[in-house]
């Protein structure tokens, strides 16, 4: 019996209409385009509609993933959402998604690994299409930032959008799509990127909390060193990869990984300045863009990297 490896074969993406460009930020809080760019590569990012949760987000970006597929909703049989900003505490947003879309044939959850999610869901993906069970998924990360958002602080407020990206998984016999994959996390660091509240915590509601440096540390630091296992896995070398796309969380960070890894400025995504940090949202959104403008094409080795809450980390190495 040959080996099963699973694809990407389709991608998808929606950000919401509204945009908040640095300039209407610096009407809000004490800040300006020219700092804000600066620091974090960002030039606006978009909110989502009142009346827009995250499953409508997801369900969009997931459409416009199988309609790039060509696979039908009834094709179908797993949906993994990623996402740190469900519309509701139960039931689960990939049974919302499910539901809005009709996909009958599916078994949906979500799981929750903050800006790591998709890289997450991708793994677990992947070892469901290799068990042979499962044939076409979809793995979506998507994320309304925006309703846990402190719109006075200015050093997360600028950092953060909403938004959604998908990408369909397809089981195949040939040898390409993901080739090796790491994920971790380390709970030591819980307190450095969180949300302050929750439905079984002392306080129940609260916005986004991050020390920056904290993070940046760990980030230029992780990302590197997990990169490198998965491509060394693989049996390549970072030489191999034709296209490297981060998490997009800040430009600093991209730029100091690209440095540690010594990828070529022409092989890396950056879509943040266009969207901001979207978490889970990230690396899927920049996955569709890479694909629609011609900088990822069929036959690369790409390589995926993103970091977390959590504290998370993740990467995989795959043809696409």
């Amino acid at each position: 019996m040959s080996e099963i490896y699973s694809e990407i074969v389709g991608t998808g993406s929606y950000l919401p209409e509204k945009v908040l460009t640095n300039d209407d930020l610096s009407k809000m809080v004490d800040t300006s385009d020219e700092w804000i760019f600066t620091r974090t590569g960002i030039k606006e990012r978009h909110i989502a509609a009142d009346d827009e949760c995250t499953s409508d987000l997801a369900v969009k970006a997931v459409e416009k993933a199988l309609e790039n597929a060509g696979l039908k909703v009834e094709e179908v049989d797993l949906l993994i959402v990623a996402t740190i900003t469900p519309d509701l505490v139960f039931p689960s947003t990939a049974c919302l998604v499910q539901k809005k879309l009709g996909m009958k044939n599916a078994v949906a959850f979500d799981i929750q690994a903050a800006c790591s999610g998709f890289v997450f869901g991708l793994t677990i993906a992947d070892g469901m299409i290799k068990s042979g069970v499962y044939k076409n998924a979809v793995i979506v990360g998507a994320e309304t930032l925006s309703r846990i958002m402190d719109w006075n602080d200015r050093t997360t407020c600028v950092l953060f959008g909403d938004g959604a990206g998908a990408a369909v998984l397809r089981a195949t016999n040939e040898k390409k799509g993901i080739l090796s994959y790491s994920i971790k996390s380390d709970g030591d660091y819980v307190d450095i990127l969180k949300a302050t509240g929750g439905p079984s915590a002392t306080q129940t509601s609260g916005f986004i909390f991050m020390e920056g440096k904290e993070v940046f540390k760990l980030a230029v630091s992780r990302m590197p060193e997990i990169s490198k296992e998965v491509v060394e896995k693989a049996g390549c070398s970072i030489s191999d990869v034709d296209c490297f796309i981060p998490h997009q969380a800040n430009i600093r960070i991209i730029d100091a990984a690209l440095k540690n890894l010594d990828i070529p400025e022409e092989k890396v995504v950056k879509s943040i300045q266009y969207h901001g940090n979207i978490s889970s949202a990230c690396i899927p959104l920049a996955l569709d863009i890479a694909c629609k403008n011609g900088q990822l094409k069929k036959g690369d080795n790409v390589l995926l990297t993103a970091m977390g809450a959590g504290f998370t980390w993740g990467s995989v190495f795959l043809k696409f």
